[in-house]
């Protein structure tokens, strides 16, 4: 994450004539610049270690590397990936400039300097590299913000949810008065909604930071936690869930949080969008190639071809809606195929006469492993 500036912009003068480096450092000393030479291409990559530069004005031909090979090694760490490099030659070549905007460079001057071209691209490029850099401070704030926001929300509405529901539980609620007993119905579903909704975005949020930890876990376990967690709310629509075939039996090389973050949005889901009365079957199989196939199954209205193409993109509005009146973001499916790959597996839609099926295909532990445990 780039630091908020509070100190003069620096430049990374790259040549090996020691004339050009003065005659640069003379046209840009007065205008406030923080100026780092260098003469080769060695040279640049020992600047770099102890400082990370705004801009870099850069030679295209040097004693040990061309710049066009050191602008294509900069591009590749993500340290130097955003500095803006711009390249300097006396040379009237076209096929070169192509080759060194190629590289990832930004932009080309050619020598001898002209003194007001050379100070307005580095005034622009240094603007772009600065803006860009408070845009991106900008951004993680406000990602921070939020994500401590829902956090404290999502332990808050929690609290209000569990009381309710044990209020339900108690057998004197159920002397209460029809209206009193639907509003307590009420401040649980709405609650159960928001809880969905937090758990979404927070999951989201955590999915380009996440750190995917794949080690031998056992899928039943997760699964059967998963199962008992959702139960709650598919009692209240009426919906069943089936523990079908298989359902793991072998350790599945995955990393635990994210994998009950999969099990728990697949089978929310298949609730959520599966009408009253509807089935939500589990099952498991091993296939090629030391794999476990996880399907989540159910009966509901399924997808449309339309629906099908789009479903594991981001914010992604389905046709299907909710049967309960529950919210969407339409996160779920794309934090599932996220999860999924990092963890070096897969998920598809496998067609059915009716609803829909969910594969999660998982690496599985290999048996000797097992047996050395």
């Amino acid at each position: 994450m780039p630091h908020r500036r509070n100190k003069k912009p620096s430049i990374l003068m790259v040549d090996d004539h020691e004339e050009n480096l003065r005659v640069l450092a003379s046209i840009l000393m007065p205008h406030g610049y923080d100026l780092i030479p260098a003469n080769c291409g060695a040279q640049v990559f020992e600047r770099l270690k102890n400082r990370v530069p705004d801009l870099i004005l850069l030679d295209v031909i040097l004693p040990d590397i061309n710049g066009v090979e050191i602008c294509r090694k900069l591009k590749q760490v993500s340290d130097y990936v955003d500095i803006p490099v711009v390249f300097l030659s006396a040379a009237d070549d076209k096929e070169l400039v192509v080759e060194a905007l190629e590289s990832g460079g930004v932009d080309y001057i050619a020598k001898p300097f002209n003194q007001a071209e050379l100070l307005t691209r580095v005034r622009t490029h240094i603007a772009l590299k600065q803006a860009r850099d408070e845009l991106e401070l900008l951004a993680a704030d406000k990602d921070q913000l939020l994500r401590v926001m829902a956090h404290d929300f999502k332990n808050q509405i929690s609290g209000v949810l569990m009381s309710s529901k044990l209020l339900l539980e108690r057998e004197e609620c159920q002397s209460l008065p029809d209206r009193s007993l639907k509003l307590i119905k009420n401040v649980a579903e709405s609650s159960e909604r928001m809880m969905g909704f937090m758990k979404s975005f927070l999951a989201n949020q955590g999915t380009s930071k996440q750190t995917i930890d794949v080690r031998p876990v056992d899928g039943e376990e997760i699964l059967s936690m998963v199962i008992e967690n959702v139960e709650s709310s598919a009692l209240m629509k009426q919906t069943e869930i089936i523990r079908g075939e298989g359902v793991v039996g072998r350790r599945i090389l995955a990393d635990g949080n994210a994998c009950r973050q999969v099990f728990e949005n697949l089978i929310e889901n298949a609730v959520k969008f599966c009408p009253r009365g509807s089935r939500v079957e589990v099952s498991s199989r091993v296939v090629a190639n030391n794999r476990i196939e996880v399907v989540i199954a159910d009966n509901g209205p399924g997808f449309t071809v339309e629906d099908q193409k789009k479903m594991f993109r981001k914010y992604s509005k389905l046709s299907t809606r909710p049967s309960g009146g529950e919210p969407s973001t339409g996160l779920g499916l794309y934090i599932v195929k996220s999860l999924m790959e990092g963890m070096g597996g897969g998920i598809r839609l496998e067609g059915k006469k009716e609803g829909a099926a969910f594969i999660l295909n998982f690496r599985a532990q290999e048996l000797a492993e097992c047996a050395s445990e």
